[in-house]
């Protein structure tokens, strides 16, 4: 390494100092940073209303706390070990990649992961202004803006815009403070929003009367919606379990952009461990316990909390409430969906696009896709559609854990990571045996893909139905397969050293 952490023959191609591996003296995050950062993203609506669908087919709420908790657990084995590089080389994702992808086919599973980030980053800046827009109401009293105040092409109003971009504004401030101020949020953030749940958690068993009336037959068929008796739980378990594990599977490619400034192994394994499927299941919990207690309370079931928010008479207990679900979302947008598209278009272009710039770029995008039409017009469909991508991108994980773990014993030479002639250019700076498994490993998932994400509009074989239940675990298997298999058959350069 050269002064400043540059390594030895670093290509202005390969390398800025944001993608520079993180010298041992700047590692500050400890445990309680890895759990509060993973508290920050699971708290968030998506996690409050996961049971709801669920619940909705037939499950128990018991079964559907069971397969969030198991789905969390499941995906935070691949998350520990991926991590594992981040920490020990002090590398990120896109630079992590380049070990089995090539320095420059790296870009492609880059770039898979930043897609469906944009997305998300969209989603979740369109529901963070929405409540500063609600909040906004409750403290004017005005009444919420209907399709007659929409302005033309935008399918909202001039107030709905504002509180979109102001909110947007908010998230690009973040981006462009820079990393330690994303891991000041998160720490501030992870208290006040786990008080806030339980908070949330008392007013229901309090105001719905206790526990056995929240989980009585009765109610729990008035959440179920009057759904009938029949019910083949296996057939409604493989589905939403790779729907729970595909829920962070993204992060479980790119937790290196986090972990790389862990002090030691230690602190990244128990915290995440801490913070992931704990703060999950806790908030799944809350989230069926208090819709439960909605049907005792207003006679119907109530799954999004900014509509119960609307429920309460008190303004300042909607202000407040409205103010932490804005937070919960600031939080969960930066940190799971910014800071991985930030470091993988900076690893584009790094002499043009730095950490900042990327972020940048991704809120862009966001704005381009109009989020809000997506969400208000098909919400189930793009969440449909962006966890069915992020359990398409399991195949990407096999690759990085074969190449890892066990071609590689763990051993990298972080130097040649940022080198164009170094050991892992492979041809012109792509590594044909990744990408051959990663095409094969996606390939027999994308059949039912298509139908999901469609509604039935595109229609397939069953058999591509049934294997797409378990998406995940199909393309990370035969995508890690395939690549030993190639690997063993004509074997790349794969020395390597402990840094």
């Amino acid at each position: 390494m050269t002064s400043g952490g540059r390594p030895e023959g670093a290509s202005p191609r390969l390398y800025n100092h944001d993608l520079r591996p993180v010298e041992q003296s700047h590692r500050t995050w400890g445990m309680w940073n890895i759990a509060a950062l993973w508290v920050g993203m699971a708290v968030c609506i998506p996690t409050y209303s996961l049971a709801a669908g669920m619940i909705s087919q037939g499950m128990s709420w018991k079964q559907a706390l069971l397969t969030i908790t198991l789905g969390n657990l499941i995906v935070l084995l691949p998350m520990v070990a991926n991590a594992h590089a981040g920490t020990r080389y002090g590398i990120p994702f896109p630079v992590f990649v380049r070990a089995s992808f090539g320095t420059f086919g790296a870009n492609i599973p880059a770039l898979m992961r930043a897609l469906v980030a944009c997305g998300w980053f969209g989603i979740q800046t369109w529901i963070g202004g929405a409540a500063i827009y609600t909040l906004h109401s409750v403290i004017f009293g005005f009444t919420p803006a209907g399709p007659e105040d929409h302005l033309p092409l935008l399918g909202l109003s001039a107030g709905q815009l504002a509180c979109f971009l102001l909110f947007w504004a908010i998230n690009i401030a973040v981006i462009v403070a820079g990393i330690e101020t994303i891991k000041w949020l998160e720490t501030l953030a992870a208290p006040f929003l786990l008080l806030i749940g339980l908070g949330l958690l008392y007013w229901g068993v309090s105001q719905g009367g206790g526990f056995d009336v929240l989980f009585s037959n009765e109610t729990m068929a008035k959440v179920r919606g009057g759904l009938g008796e029949e019910f083949d739980f296996w057939k409604a378990f493989w589905p939403n379990l790779t729907a729970m594990v595909g829920f962070w599977a993204t992060l479980s490619l790119n937790i290196p952009d986090f972990t790389r400034y862990a002090k030691r192994q230690r602190d990244q394994v128990l915290g995440q461990l801490i913070g992931l499927p704990t703060t999950m299941a806790l908030f799944s919990f809350i989230g069926i316990a208090v819709t439960c207690a909605t049907v005792v309370v207003f006679g119907e079931a109530i799954w999004d909390p900014v509509k119960l928010i609307g429920r309460f008479d008190s303004p300042l207990v909607v202000g407040f409430s409205l103010f932490a679900l804005t937070l919960a979302t600031l939080s969960t947008n930066i940190a799971a969906n910014v800071v991985s598209p930030a470091n993988d278009f900076a690893n584009v272009w790094p002499s043009k696009i730095d950490f900042k710039t990327g972020g940048i770029i991704t809120g862009l995008l966001g704005i381009v896709i109009l989020p809000w039409k997506l969400y208000n017009d098909l919400a189930a469909y793009i969440f449909t559609w962006l966890i069915g991508y992020g359990a398409l991108l399991g195949a990407i994980g096999g690759v990085m854990i074969i190449d890892y773990f066990v071609l590689r014993r763990t051993r990298l030479v972080a130097a040649d990571l940022y080198r164009e002639d170094g050991i892992y250019a492979y041809s012109r700076g792509f590594n044909w045996r990744a990408l051959v498994a990663l095409a094969v490993g996606i390939a027999p998932n994308v059949p039912g893909f298509l139908e999901q994400a469609s509604h039935g509009a595109i229609d397939v074989a069953p058999f591509w139905e049934h294997l797409y239940t378990h998406a995940w675990f199909v393309g990370l298997m035969v995508a890690g397969i395939l690549y030993l298999v190639l690997s063993r058959w004509q074997t790349p350069n794969l020395e390597g050293a402990n840094p």
